[in-house]
């Protein structure tokens, strides 16, 4: 009997003439993949690979029909391949900086979120806006502000932000930064952004009520944008995160559901936030159906690759690039890509993610098999192919700076090292 479809996908290894892992885990309907498809897409991203990790190509690659229908689907697993009357990608001129195009319009960001906080108690206005001092990456309002811009000129008008998408970038955040206030609470984190967290400063119980004091003002802030659709799809973020975070706090036997469970929870816990805000934005300004899901689908899939970058992180940066513990997914007991790529070269690891590394050693032993093995290239190769589909993505909409900035956002995602 053929083991789980994750552990069928070759080890990156050098000189590997195997076929590609990520064209082993694509969701494609039972379809096998053309050649021509395949080099479409990666020649449409080939700006992002990165040295270590670079899919074989050419003749290395094994693109026989029949290798690529996958056992096991699921809507989530991996963006579909399909036919794409894209634009071209990139423009004529190098594309902007995002940060640098974007910071007009979140200058006063954190100064807006903090007016939505107002609040007389002195005490829990020191709470509310602990986290909210412009030391964090705004990653998620930014790709809001540049998906609306885009989408703006895509739909025939002026780039300019309209009163309610600038909402949605400034919800965004305040939303995720809620999540954050309540994970530390249940993973009983002492340190977030280089500081103490607000539940080692203030204690557990003032901390829920500050998370949820501020997911109360996003709440209403939303409320006011006056769009009952734009209501649901951000609702629906709220309801993501609750059900990741209970994933989370779970874990799955077999191998094969293991990996599925670990793509949603990242979905639900962090990709469903930038997916949401990005067709929340989309919704004000086109009709579409279409454009909706274009900026949805971009969302989902940097979201998705974000994660993955992070987890790798866990393993290759030290705590002082990453303002937090280093092994701290370990420590918590998650078993996150690296893991579960490593697994497939360490079987000792299957027992250690069941107890969630809870036996004296594991999480060393656990951080060394992963070192050991091919688990980081491959969520790292994951990555990869999660921005090329994001990028497939948004090359759909009209050129213009907005969209090529979020198009080397995508570089950018996959290169980070905090």
């Amino acid at each position: 009997m053929a083991g789980p479809w994750w552990r069928q996908c070759p080890r990156l290894t050098t000189g590997c003439a195997a076929t590609n892992i990520l064209e082993n885990l694509w969701h494609l309907k039972g379809r096998p993949v053309s050649s021509s498809a395949s080099a479409s897409l990666l020649s449409r991203a080939s700006c992002i690979s990165r040295p270590e990790t670079r899919p074989p190509t050419g003749a290395q690659i094994n693109m026989k029909a029949g290798n690529f229908i996958i056992r096991h689907q699921s809507w989530l697993l991996l963006p579909t391949l399909q036919s794409c009357c894209c634009r071209a990608t990139h423009s004529d001129t190098k594309p902007k900086d995002p940060f640098t195009l974007a910071q007009k319009d979140l200058t006063s960001l954190y100064d807006d979120i903090k007016k939505e906080l107002f609040v007389s108690k002195v005490e829990l206005k020191s709470l509310c806006e602990y986290y909210f001092d412009g030391k964090g990456k705004a990653i998620r309002p930014m790709i809001v502000v540049l998906m609306a811009r885009a989408l703006n000129i895509h739909s025939n008008r002026a780039g300019d932000l309209l009163p309610g998408q600038r909402a949605i970038a400034m919800i965004s955040e305040m939303i995720h930064t809620a999540s954050l206030v309540h994970d530390d609470v249940i993973d009983g984190s002492d340190k977030r952004r280089g500081k103490r967290t607000i539940n080692e400063v203030w204690g557990e119980k003032k901390a829920i009520l500050a998370g949820d004091f501020i997911l109360s003002a996003a709440s209403m802030a939303l409320a006011r944008i006056g769009n009952i659709t734009v209501v649901k799809v951000l609702s629906q973020v709220i309801e993501d995160l609750v059900r990741g975070e209970f994933m989370q706090l779970g874990s799955k036997e077999n191998e094969n559901e293991r990996f599925k469970h670990y793509l949603e929870k990242t979905f639900k816990k962090t990709a469903s936030l930038i997916a949401n805000s990005c067709k929340a934005v989309s919704i004000l300004v086109n009709s579409d159906p279409e454009v909706h899901e274009i900026a949805y689908q971009y969302g989902k899939n940097v979201g998705i690759a974000f994660q993955l970058v992070d987890d790798v992180l866990d393993f290759t940066s030290g705590a002082s690039q990453l303002g937090k513990p280093a092994a701290a997914d370990l420590k918590l007991g998650l078993a996150t890509g690296p893991v579960l790529f490593a697994c497939q070269q360490f079987p000792e690891l299957h027992a250690m993610i069941m107890r969630r590394f809870a036996s004296k050693g594991d999480v060393d032993r656990a951080w060394q098999y992963v070192l050991q093995s091919n688990g980081v290239q491959q969520t790292n190769y994951l990555a990869q192919h999660y921005c090329k589909e994001a990028i497939r993505q948004i090359s759909r909409l009209r050129p213009s700076p907005e969209r090529d900035a979020l198009i080397r956002l995508t570089e950018m995602v996959l290169t980070r090292d905090k």
